[in-house]
């Protein structure tokens, strides 16, 4: 694909992106945290705990989130800030997720607030795109998103996010 169609695509996906955010921002569409896992660690020698720590505000676009400043990120793992309880010992996944929402309430988020974290930063370069595995690609000159980085099927992304953006900027009634 020549440089400048590859420009094209590039541009053509920010636009969209603008245009999210403008619209979102007008609607004063719900918003989530998006947060950095830091690992226990030590600090002059005293235990720290793990810690969410807030990187700032996201909108929840399906298998997307989108920054204010137009950053597109793939989503990652997600929980509440809650007050974790007691181990239960049920299962190791049980105690992982009460492990990030104890990290998530130290990182102090709102009792209830959804925090996104580990979410991937999408690279906005054509070349990345059309080898990517991820949920945007570039195929056929054009941009488009998979629900899964295993499925075959793909939908326009204009098209994805637009829909997305509806749903957040003007939720259904009842929703």
């Amino acid at each position: 694909m020549p440089s400048a169609d590859n420009d094209e695509i590039i541009a053509e996906i920010r636009a969209v992106l603008d245009r999210a955010v403008e619209r979102l921002s007008a609607a004063g569409a719900r918003d989530e945290a998006l947060a950095e896992w830091v690992p226990e660690h030590r600090v002059l020698l005293i235990p720290r705990p793990p810690v969410l720590r807030s990187l700032g505000r996201v909108w929840r676009l399906g298998v997307f989130l989108l920054g204010a400043d137009g950053t597109l990120y793939e989503t990652g793992l997600t929980t509440r800030a809650l007050e974790p309880g007691r181990p239960a010992f049920q299962s190791q996944s049980a105690e992982q997720r009460r492990a990030y929402r104890a990290a998530a309430s130290r990182g102090r988020f709102a009792n209830g607030e959804t925090v996104n974290f580990d979410a991937v930063p999408v690279v906005l370069d054509a070349e990345v795109l059309a080898n990517s595995p991820g949920r945007l690609f570039l195929e056929g000159g054009r941009a488009l998103v998979r629900w899964s980085t295993t499925g075959a099927d793909a939908v326009d992304f204009a098209t994805y996010l637009d829909d997305r953006v509806e749903l957040l900027a003007e939720p259904p009634a009842g929703a």
